[in-house]
């Protein structure tokens, strides 16, 4: 377990940083949680404590975008992010003065990520992943099929689950061309909406209770069910129907 408490040097650089950061990101786009009247009704949906926020995944600026949605509703979001981002000298050495946890993907060192998610929970800390564990690939940018850590991250810690949708985010930073489009962004900021949902108690969704060790089935099942309210989010914000309930098949 290799998680540390960011105490107050690193509460003091997360405010720092989003200050700068957020006023960056407003050159290039326009952020807004819940059509900003809402706001007031969005936090009372993100509650104090251990949460964990979950959201599709279109952008390389994706977790910029959350962080920085989820700083305006008073919380300070400890990011589960790729290990390559750690072994960049300087971003790397920040990203773990921040909270936030490296993923080994593809290794067998990959779940030790739980192992620290469940301890920053313990501190109370709001954790965000993204449940798809890539960006999406469906042609349409809707939201894949996720996998199941998110649930197995909630049943070991107890913590809810607060789906985050956002639209508009592959508008900031595509996969191709992606100082072209910045340039263009410059002129004409791309409006980026975040939807939020309400927290979902995993083992209330299961039926299950304290002690009850579910199935691999049982939480395949379950992680189709939050993926499902995070779609109705993302529903709402495109005005249509996804064609998958539960997340577009992968390939």
């Amino acid at each position: 377990m290799n998680w540390r408490h960011p105490g107050r040097t690193g509460a003091l650089l997360y405010a720092v940083l989003a200050a700068v950061v957020g006023g960056l990101m407003g050159v290039f786009a326009r952020l807004e949680v819940t059509r900003q009247r809402g706001r007031r009704r969005a936090a009372q949906r993100l509650p104090a404590g251990a949460v964990i926020v979950i959201s599709n995944h279109t952008s390389y600026a994706d977790g910029l975008l959350l962080a920085l949605a989820c700083r305006r509703l008073g919380r300070s979001l400890r990011l589960l992010a790729t290990a390559g981002v750690f072994r960049a000298p300087l971003i790397g050495r920040l990203a773990r003065r921040l909270g936030f946890i490296p993923v080994k993907r593809g290794t067998g060192e990959a779940a030790d990520a739980l192992d620290d998610a469940v301890e920053a929970l313990r501190h109370g800390e709001a954790i965000g992943l993204y449940p798809e564990g890539r960006l999406t690939r469906d042609p349409h940018l809707w939201p894949e099929r996720s996998k199941t850590g998110a649930v197995r991250l909630a049943l070991r810690s107890g913590a809810p689950i607060v789906p985050v949708a956002m639209l508009g985010a592959h508008e900031v930073v595509g996969r191709r061309r992606i100082a072209l489009r910045l340039l263009r962004n410059a002129v004409v900021r791309p409006r980026v909406d975040v939807e939020v949902g309400g927290p979902i108690d995993v083992r209330a969704l299961m039926s299950i209770g304290p002690d009850t060790e579910p199935t691999p089935e049982e939480v395949r099942l379950a992680a189709d069910m939050v993926m499902g309210r995070l779609i109705d989010l993302v529903e709402e914000l495109r005005g249509e129907q996804a064609p998958h309930p539960h997340g577009s098949p992968r390939h």
